[in-house]
């Protein structure tokens, strides 16, 4: 009797590990998520005012933030989630909440590639947004995570 396993029965098996290690990734971009935008506003109020050493500094930190931290988890974020989806018996499209939670995952894709340009323009010396800009989209992450936690958990 030879033993067969097809990448669904895969997926079941490693259901647990897959779940744990996409809820590590998640966790690991919401923090470099909120982070970023409140760097972004010390580096317009406080970084450009002509000091090299604390603009070089936040440039610094920044980049590695978005580079070492953000970017790792976005990937692992969406790789263990799209694991999760073609894992058999835990979406049902049928319902409303697997699309509301797709669209904050995209809207939180979306705002990971706004501040990642915005890094881009701070390690260039072209920034042109005020710290007001990047307080508002700080908010931004917590309303999209609202929508997300509510979806997976209450299925509605």
């Amino acid at each position: 009797m030879t033993m067969t396993m097809t990448m669904t029965d895969l997926l079941a098996t490693l259901y647990p590990w897959i779940k744990a290690l996409h809820i590590m990734a998640v966790l690991t971009w919401m923090a470099g998520i909120f982070y970023l935008p409140r760097l972004f506003v010390y580096h317009a109020e406080r970084g450009s005012n002509g000091a090299a050493e604390p603009d070089a500094s936040l440039r610094m930190m920044e980049g590695k933030l978005l580079r070492y931290i953000m970017n790792p988890s976005l990937i692992a974020v969406w790789l263990f989630g799209l694991m999760l989806v073609f894992t058999p018996g835990i979406v049902d499209w049928s319902s409303i909440w697997p699309w509301t939670k797709a669209a904050g995952v995209i809207g939180m894709t979306w705002l990971h590639m706004w501040l990642a340009a915005r890094c881009k323009e701070f390690a260039a010396g072209t920034n042109s947004r005020k710290g007001r800009t990047y307080r508002m989209m700080n908010e931004l992450p917590t309303v999209l995570m609202v929508v997300i936690v509510l979806s997976v958990v209450l299925k509605f």
